[in-house]
């Protein structure tokens, strides 16, 4: 009996930084207001070594943080050992944490892209109708656009974030994604299956470190910060500045090779 060839998959993984919130209460503006970004960003991890050895990896790095009598008793990380075993969290984790995972991170055969939305309210309200699940799969489209023309099975594993993940605003965004392919790509070339595996960052340790290029690549716009970015260096690709219109003229919003973020990427909080 013939059986035929398993299809091939190719895993992405994928997690965000900051927040689509725009408007407090009264419908009043809070960008860069009690802890609200000034944009959001949703970041795309390849892995190009074998997927169970890397997970396999990320798990003793979280065991040996569990058992390092040094860090597991500061209340960030004795918490999540209490709540069910540590994981990697750069927004939550202690300065000692963070050094030893973006150490490890530097060691692994990894790369990283990302797409920054600046949180412009004219533009929330026009184009994606003041709804922040339309807003996260409008940017979760550009980030998928250009996957879809191998042949094969795209796999990706993102991050859950409540209503933006639900299955029908993923399906919105695969759906932007094809037409925005379509507007340079033949129809013929759209052979790729994509498959959505929402989960978290208990379940699929290597969310973790797409965790870790997400927040160096947010402390950029948020902190004008480029440390983290610039220590993780050629393994974050591409950065896509989505809104940043003035740089529109030679892609100078695409930020890969020689073109690197640089602290005067920092965002200002709006004026208005």
């Amino acid at each position: 009996m013939h059986t035929p060839k398993a299809e091939p998959a190719d895993h992405r993984f994928l997690d965000e930084a900051g927040d689509t919130t725009f408007y407090g209460s009264g419908r009043q503006l809070i960008l860069g207001q009690n802890g609200v970004s000034l944009a959001f960003i949703i970041g795309m991890l390849k892995v190009s070594e074998p997927l169970p050895a890397l997970r396999a990896a990320v798990l003793a790095e979280q065991a040996a943080i569990t058992a390092d009598a040094y860090v597991n008793c500061i209340p960030s990380v004795a918490k999540k050992i209490q709540r069910g075993g540590f994981f990697f969290h750069a927004k939550d984790d202690p300065l000692e944490v963070r050094a030893a995972f973006f150490k490890f991170i530097a060691t692994r055969q990894v790369s990283f892209e990302a797409v920054v939305a600046r949180k412009l309210p004219d533009l929330f309200r026009l184009k994606h109708h003041d709804r922040e699940s339309e807003f996260y799969a409008d940017l979760l489209s550009h980030l998928i656009k250009n996957k879809l023309q191998q042949p094969g099975r795209l796999v990706l594993n993102i991050a859950h974030r409540a209503n933006s993940t639900s299955n029908a605003n993923l399906q919105l965004a695969l759906e932007k994604a094809e037409g925005r392919s379509l507007r340079t790509h033949s129809p013929d070339t759209h052979q790729r299956r994509v498959v959505f595996n929402v989960q978290n960052h208990q379940q699929e340790p290597l969310l973790n470190i797409a965790d870790y290029f997400c927040w160096a690549v947010q402390r950029v716009f948020e902190r004008g910060e480029t440390r983290h970015y610039d220590f993780l260096g050629e393994r974050i690709s591409l950065v896509v500045d989505l809104y940043d219109q003035p740089a529109y003229p030679g892609s100078r919003n695409y930020y890969r090779g020689t073109n690197r973020l640089t602290a005067a990427n920092k965002l200002s909080p709006p004026t208005v």
